[in-house]
Order: structure tokens, then C-alpha cells, then sequence
């Protein structure tokens, strides 16, 4: 890996907390899944693009990326190496040809210069250290003309389904793990949309801005109880007591639909595009 920027986030992406996640990628990637659809549709991927996936976890997103630009590549970047061993493993066994990965921390990366057409990120970019760094390293990666495409999350009010129901589970088992916790933190630093535009326009110079709202539905597990299973799997410490068990499974039976456990939920789905004209 290059120098990284956020030792914090490094130690905790390649310790128990990212091996959890290449465990379970499945449902993390099932979890977020909601999203693709406006993530691709902004980021307006065609044939022969190279594009660059920041953050890429298991690589769901490099491989959807890597099909849509059938006669360009992919390159899925993360400085998790537990993910990365997953998503290579995964690109094998789909057959997708067109797609490499990179053990590297996108906020500081020698990347190619103007070296992709596209950069996108499925949530990945709130875990930098110094976002507005990052997205001018970005810049530089991208062509000119090049377009920017990632979703985060919007900031939750208190009567959002995803706060109530994660605020009562967090009642009943107490204070989350550090490494999670961390993550949170992580996850609402770019919530504010007025802050993702300074970053962007002030700090990085990107042109055509957008920051459009984006509801979606977070699918936790097949009912209440694989729900539990999976939100208690990310946990260490003292097993839960039964009657605990039956209290959290309560919590999210509101919640649970002939296609799984879902909670509204809502991100921004944020594009740009790097000043200069467009690649003939």
C-alpha cells in the first residue's frame, strides 16, 4: 500500500472490522444495494471508459462498472486488503476480465494522471481523512472533462425509521465497539450538503456541481431474526441474554416485509465534472 493518510480508518478496514465485512459481503453489498441505480445512472458510464471505483469494498460496484464499460477497464481502489482479497476472488469466479484492484488510500495514490474518464464511489469517500486533498487527487486522476459520481449519506432526522430503530437497538445492548463507532463518525462527515459543494467548487474547482437527494430502502436480513444474527455477528464481547435477543428482534419486527427487513433511508447522489473539453 502507499503512504496512508488515515491510519485510524487503515487498522480498522484491515482488522476484525474489514475482515467482518469480506465475511459478509454480501449482505453489506445487499444492504446498499438501493443505491446502485442512481449511482450509475450519474456517473453515465459508456463502453469505452476507464473507470476508477474509490472504495470499492468486494468489488461489486468495479465489476458492475467493468461490464458497463465492456471495451474500457475498471479499477477498483481500497485500503482494505481483506476486501480486496474478496473482490478478487469474487472477479475470478464471475469471469470478469476487464477489472484490476489496488491496495492504495485514493486521498494520496499516485494515480495516472488524467487516467480515467469516470470516478465513482459507493460510499466510500466520507472515510477520507482530508476530503478536500482527496478529491483534488481525484481531479487529477480524471481526464479532463472526466465525471465524478458517488453517493453518501444524508443526514437522518430523529423521526427517520433507520434512527429510531438503531437508536432503540443501541439501548438495549449499550455503547457500539470503537471500530463502528469510528465508521459513523466517518460516514456523516460529508451529510452536509453545503459542505460537499465547498469541497468540490472552493477546494477542488470541479464544475457542474449537483447534489440531489435520493430515498432508499436498507435491507438488514430476511426477517427480524436474521436481522439480529447479522447486526450481532459485527459485535465482540459478552453473548447477548435471551430475553435481550427477543427485545432487539421486537425492535425491528416493524420493519419486516415479504422482501426482508427494510428501512427508509435516504443519500445524496452527488456528480461533477473535471474542467476541460471532453476527450474526441
Amino acid at each position: 500500500m502507499t503512504t496512508v493518510a488515515n491510519p485510524r480508518q487503515a487498522e480498522a478496514w484491515n482488522g476484525p472490522f474489514g475482515a467482518h465485512w469480506a465475511t459478509h459481503h454480501e449482505r453489506y453489498d445487499t444492504l446498499v444495494s438501493g443505491v446502485n441505480d442512481a449511482l450509475f445512472a450519474g456517473a453515465a458510464i459508456e463502453a469505452g471508459d476507464r473507470v476508477l471505483d474509490v472504495g470499492c469494498g468486494a468489488g461489486a460496484t468495479t465489476r458492475i462498472a467493468a461490464r458497463l464499460a465492456a471495451h474500457g477497464h475498471a479499477v477498483g481502489v481500497d485500503i482494505s486488503a481483506p476486501l480486496l482479497d474478496r473482490a478478487r476472488a469474487l472477479t475470478a469466479a464471475e469471469g470478469v476480465a476487464n477489472v484490476a484492484y489496488e491496495c492504495a488510500d485514493a486521498q494520496v495514490h499516485r494515480f495516472p494522471p488524467a487516467g480515467y474518464d469516470v470516478a465513482i464511489s459507493r460510499g466510500g469517500v466520507m472515510f477520507f481523512g482530508n476530503h478536500a486533498a482527496a478529491f483534488r487527487n481525484l481531479a487529477r486522476a480524471l481526464r479532463p472533462g472526466g465525471r465524478l459520481a458517488f453517493v453518501c449519506p444524508r443526514q437522518a432526522g430523529p423521526d427517520s425509521e433507520e434512527v429510531q430503530a438503531f437508536e432503540l437497538f443501541g439501548k438495549l445492548l449499550g455503547e457500539p465497539d470503537t471500530d463502528t463507532a469510528a465508521a459513523q463518525i466517518a460516514m456523516a462527515s460529508l451529510s452536509d450538503p453545503t459542505r460537499i459543494r465547498e469541497v468540490l467548487q472552493r477546494y477542488t474547482d470541479y464544475e457542474k456541481v449537483a447534489v440531489e437527494p435520493v430515498a432508499v430502502e436498507t435491507v438488514w436480513g430476511r426477517d427480524a431474526a436474521d436481522a439480529v444474527d447479522f447486526l450481532l455477528s459485527r459485535r465482540t464481547g459478552t453473548p447477548v441474554a435471551a430475553d435481550t435477543r427477543a427485545a432487539l428482534e421486537d425492535s425491528l419486527r416493524p420493519y419486516e416485509t415479504e422482501r426482508g427487513v427494510r428501512l427508509r433511508g435516504a443519500v445524496w447522489l452527488v456528480t461533477a465534472t473535471r474542467p476541460g473539453a471532453r476527450r474526441q
